[in-house]
């Protein structure tokens, strides 16, 4: 009987995979001392590449994100290493950087459900059906 709860034991963990994956940037380890020398955004894309966003209003910041995704068989997904580099950008110079690691950033939980939109319309699959007759033409007519 203890041979057999080994073999099992020994098949459970095999089963369970450990595996780290990296999402987003991998930035360097003297992250804070290299982007110090940096003044300008096209010596920025080079050492560091494209910003993963850039804000649209107000003040134009680009955002850079990185973190290590580790997978533990059936247990959930858990985020270590989560760096986030932001850097506010104007003509072209940048004017201020900040770089965040995990304990400055904090663990946001999502609310259940859906948001609401004011004055949705909410059409069965009936509906939806009868509401697409005569939207499209058939291919080719250029219409």
């Amino acid at each position: 009987m203890k041979k057999i709860f080994c073999v099992l034991m020994v098949g459970l963990m095999a089963a369970c995979t450990f595996q780290t994956r990296h999402r987003g940037y991998v930035f360097p380890e003297d992250l804070d001392s290299k982007i110090t020398g940096i003044k300008t955004t096209s010596k920025l894309q080079e050492e560091i590449g494209d910003p993963q966003a850039r804000t649209i209003y107000g003040d134009e910041v680009w955002v850079y994100y990185g973190a290590e995704e580790n997978l533990r068989g059936p247990l959930p997904t858990t985020y270590t290493d989560k760096t986030v580099l932001l850097v506010w950008v104007k003509n072209g110079k940048i004017l201020k950087t900040k770089v965040l690691h995990d304990q400055d950033l904090q663990d946001i939980k999502l609310a259940d459900g859906e948001t609401q939109i004011p004055a949705a319309i909410e059409l069965n699959a009936l509906e939806e059906l009868f509401n697409n007759i005569g939207r499209f033409s058939p291919s080719g007519l250029g219409q």
